[in-house]
């Protein structure tokens, strides 16, 4: 297991962010998505919430910015997006300006643990972002802190089944830095926080599903050979992981 120190901006964006490895995600995902299900399964989640039009938004770990555009055009929702990523955070603003939204979303480079806001944001929504965070004590302190009382926190997020984990999972794991739990663990520490009404869902079985359409769209996709091979071996690997029980994905929803 990497360091949490090792997650920085210069280490994402040397390595798993470089801006081509941005862009072959995001011809997996489809336009303006980095996340898996890409835009229906943005709608679907931000459907969920039930904000109110003009509700205020964080989308920590915006990416390329396709929730909050999401957010903005179809519910009419204000969103602060912010990401440790300086490639990711270049790439979509300008996408934000191509998209006529920058009146009700606002990109910027941000660390969540280091928010300064308090009582802020009637809802806070993330996608698979909270892996790369390893004090996960502080991150739900922070993100308690600035939520409007009552406020809901909903993400997603890679999780893991229990250990021991086959080798190849456990290298996977510390190559990219990651730090995962177990559904159950996330939802203790998101309690231990302070959050109430807390739900987790582990939802693998639909990541699993995401995964083979996700290789479908790589086989049909137009990249050279080479490039199409190494993304679809990527991918079949994290299929494999899923499928045997190592690699989760977990859905989570609290309130304050």
């Amino acid at each position: 297991m990497s360091n949490a120190s090792e997650v920085t901006q210069d280490f994402l964006d040397s390595a798993q962010y470089r801006t081509e490895s941005i862009l072959l995600y995001e011809n997996v995902y489809g336009e303006d998505f980095v996340s898996p299900g890409g835009r229906g399964m943005a709608r679907e989640l931000i459907g969920r919430m039930h904000l109110p039009a003009e509700s205020r938004v964080l989308d920590v770990g915006c990416g390329l910015g396709g929730s909050a555009f999401v957010m903005a055009r179809e519910f009419d929702l204000r969103v602060d997006g912010i990401d440790l990523s300086k490639n990711m955070l270049e790439i979509a603003n300008r996408k934000l300006e191509a998209h006529g939204l920058a009146e009700k979303v606002n990109l910027e480079w941000g660390d969540c643990l280091e928010l300064d806001c308090d009582n802020c944001y009637e809802a806070i929504y993330s996608r698979d972002v909270f892996l790369h965070i390893h004090d996960k004590k502080r991150l739900f302190s922070v993100l308690l802190g600035a939520l409007r009382p009552g406020g809901q926190l909903l993400f997603t997020d890679y999780c893991c089944g229990p250990e021991p984990w086959a080798d190849d999972f456990t290298q996977y794991v510390s190559d990219r830095g990651y730090d995962l739990h177990t559904p159950e663990k996330y939802r203790e520490l998101i309690a231990d926080a302070g959050f109430t009404k807390v739900i987790a869902e582990d939802i693998s079985k639909r990541f699993i599903e995401i995964l083979r359409v996700d290789l479908e769209r790589i086989a049909g996709s137009g990249l050279e050979p080479p490039v199409r091979d190494k993304l679809a071996q990527s991918w079949q690997q994290k299929l494999e992981r899923s499928l045997g029980g190592d690699h989760r994905w977990g859905l989570f929803s609290a309130r304050k």
